[in-house]
């Protein structure tokens, strides 16, 4: 495509933070790059972040959002060629820097994957950010094994809606929290699911401990006071991984129970980790987690398809919190 030219469309944030489909220019490769005519894009909270001004995109990438989308090869550079297996036609899905809500992106060869057999593409566009974080969390910071006791927060999230089931496949006992009802992700197979508009997550730990079941990884997007009265009531070396504070920037810690019990608090994000870093994850996921996909064993959730010109109404359903799993923007 030639540089310049006015012949794609993409969501744009205007000053007021509302949303519009309107012209960009299109995509020019850059060596190792493929072009992918984007068929769906799925919604991360990210992508909120990023449209309030608070999470900008890395550098090179475009202004406007979205971190994964599925879709079709329609160019290749020589490198991409060269050094990966695609074809023009294929299939993938991608993760990206930015610039999913579009009608093409750019993106080198080893950001992108094949469609597991059995996934629709609406549900491919819902696999690599998700399932990249999945992976990241759980294998890379938490060091899972098979027979280790994990605590997802915000059961009914997109992410969790990956990590519940992923962690179900390689062997963990899975803990829960919800402030809906808890059949609604009765679905995903955690062992444990705790309404927190009920019930106390510090008791119920404190509980689980005393059966012998207390928690070796925890994956935390809410943070706030509940992390801090947590920890007293987690296994010794315990891995608690903060990738959100939805629930509060604060929280009061016992200190001398952190290095009683070996804890480690962990910060991640994905956006942050170099290219080769993600590109290692990615081809980890292909060869350890998609037959897993294809078996049905883990499987993302999508909650609802929009077209791309409700991009708005798509991210009020994020605000809301009101979806169980993924919400997935049609864009061809």
């Amino acid at each position: 495509m030639k540089k310049g030219d006015l012949q794609m469309k993409a969501i744009l944030v205007n000053e007021d933070k509302s949303l519009r489909w309107d012209n960009v220019p299109n995509p020019v490769l850059t060596e190792n790059e493929v072009l992918v005519k984007v068929e769906y894009a799925a919604l991360n909270r990210a992508d909120l972040m990023q449209r309030e001004g608070d999470y900008p995109p890395p550098a090179g990438c475009p202004e406007w959002m979205g971190l994964e989308v599925s879709g079709e090869i329609v160019e290749m550079t020589d490198g991409a060629k060269a050094k990966s297996n695609y074809k023009i036609g294929d299939k993938v899905c991608a993760l990206l820097g930015g610039g999913g809500y579009a009608e093409y992106v750019s993106v080198k060869y080893d950001m992108c994957m094949p469609v597991p057999k059995n996934c629709t593409m609406a549900e491919a566009a819902a696999i690599p950010e998700a399932f990249a974080t999945a992976y990241l969390k759980l294998f890379v910071e938490g060091h899972a094994k098979s027979g280790d006791t994990l605590l997802m927060q915000a059961g009914a999230s997109g992410l969790a809606s990956v990590i519940i089931p992923m962690a179900k496949a390689f062997g963990l006992h899975v803990v829960t929290t919800v402030i809906s009802n808890p059949e609604n992700i009765k679905h995903l197979g955690a062992d444990l699911v705790v309404d927190t508009r009920i019930q106390s997550l510090p008791e119920v730990l404190k509980t689980e401990e005393a059966a012998g079941r207390a928690i070796d990884i925890a994956i935390d997007c809410l943070g706030g006071q509940n992390l801090g009265d947590c920890l007293p009531y987690v296994k010794y070396g315990c891995r608690w991984i903060v990738i959100a504070t939805l629930a509060g920037t604060n929280t009061n810690i016992d200190l001398k129970n952190i290095y009683k019990k070996n804890i480690r608090i962990v910060g991640s994000t994905l956006r942050s980790r170099t290219p080769e870093m993600k590109a290692l994850i990615l081809s980890n996921l292909v060869k350890e987690v998609w037959s897993r996909v294809e078996s049905g064993e883990v499987k993302p959730t999508v909650y609802k398809i929009l077209p791309i010109t409700e991009a708005e109404a798509a991210h009020d359903i994020l605000y809301r919190g009101e979806n169980v799993g993924k919400v997935v923007l049609k864009v061809q």
